[in-house]
């Protein structure tokens, strides 16, 4: 009896161990789901970052206790501490209106809702940046994962993480909290163009 009850626990155990390396591989293989999809908060999208950003180059810059006041408990969560919101329980995921998405700390537009898919993660998704210049991508190593992170290089916002199985055109995949960014309208967005425009210079 007792013998067949180490067994069973070391059989569970392992299936444990299996079903973890899988949550954690970032790799897809051919015709497996979005690195993200695997056990939600286990998932590599689901855990928080921890990469050093560089902040010297950013135009936006405040104190903690600035961005605490001037952010919700969980914008400063997540794109000052660089923790995760819960997939399928956030704004954005299933947005589907004509805009714009910009940082949730700053006035930077950051991605455009043509760009964005259905990953089946639970967290917004897109191909690309508006703005490649806008995105920085760092190597996350945290959690005996490599992944890539990516923030805002305007305020050193921590937006999500990139990946490579993403559809065409480029293949990739940006998994963004929603806690990191600001929605625009279309029509809002054209305007907000047109007023922060260069004027034109007359001859």
């Amino acid at each position: 009896m007792v013998k067949l009850i180490l067994t069973s626990i070391a059989f569970f155990a392992s299936s444990a161990i299996l079903l973890a390396d899988t949550a954690m591989n970032t790799t897809k293989p051919a015709g497996a789901p979005a690195a993200c999809a695997a056990d939600g908060a286990k998932s590599a999208c689901g855990l928080p970052s921890n990469v050093v950003i560089d902040m010297s180059k950013a135009s936006v810059k405040h104190t903690d206790a600035e961005w605490q006041s001037l952010l919700t408990p969980l914008q400063y969560e997540v794109t000052r501490l660089q923790g995760t919101e819960p997939s399928f329980r956030n704004t954005y995921w299933d947005n589907h209106e004509d805009g714009v998405y910009f940082s949730a700390c700053s006035d930077t537009p950051l991605f455009d809702s043509r760009d964005k898919f259905d990953s089946g993660t639970g967290w917004p998704s897109f191909t690309k940046p508006i703005e490649p210049l806008f995105v920085a991508v760092q190597t996350d190593s945290s959690f005996g994962m490599v992944r890539s992170e990516v923030h805002c290089t305007t305020d050193g916002a921590h937006l999500g993480h990139v990946f490579d199985d993403g559809p065409a055109p480029t293949g990739l995949r940006y998994c963004i909290n929603s806690a990191s960014l600001r929605f625009m309208p279309r029509k809002q967005y054209d305007a907000w163009v047109a007023a922060h425009s260069a004027p034109a210079v007359s001859k």
